[in-house]
């Protein structure tokens, strides 16, 4: 049983895979940085300082918080600034694998594909070895036939 999960963990399309989970793992904390450091704070900025986690609406009288944890630590609460967020970073995210995706796709046009040469039927073959046979010996190859004219 050992040897058959080891041939099913060391399949190349596994080992694709799980290398391109890790990959998938760190560009999305790179891509997650990318929104929460730096387009966030400038969205912020154009809208005036706002903060989109710190947005939400209460659910009932007793929340008091003026920032989306502490008003979960006293109630039910709607965080919608925190889905605004999470909806711009789903955006860019889908924007810059688009963009890596185009890349790709513009690298792979730009590669020429091989010809594909696709193989003579075997009665083709036969007739060509003849007749190179025919010509290595020096004997004339005969005349093709031509199917009478009919009137």
């Amino acid at each position: 049983m050992f040897n058959e999960f080891k041939k099913f963990a060391m399949r190349g399309n596994v080992v694709d895979l799980a290398i391109g989970v890790v990959i998938g793992a760190a560009f999305g904390n790179i891509v997650n940085s990318l929104v929460a450091d730096v387009f966030m704070p400038i969205i912020g900025w154009i809208t005036g300082g706002l903060d989109f986690s710190n947005y939400f609406v209460k659910l009932g009288h007793d929340v008091t918080a003026l920032s989306y944890e502490d008003a979960k630590k006293q109630g039910a609460v709607i965080g919608y600034g925190r889905f605004i967020t999470l909806a711009v970073n789903f955006l860019i995210v889908a924007w810059v694998l688009f963009l890596v995706v185009r890349g790709i796709n513009r690298l792979r046009a730009a590669e020429p594909e091989p010809e594909k040469v696709e193989e003579a039927p075997a009665d083709i073959k036969l007739l060509a070895e003849i007749r190179d046979l025919l010509a290595e010996r020096g004997t004339p190859a005969p005349a093709p036939i031509v199917p009478p004219k009919t009137a």
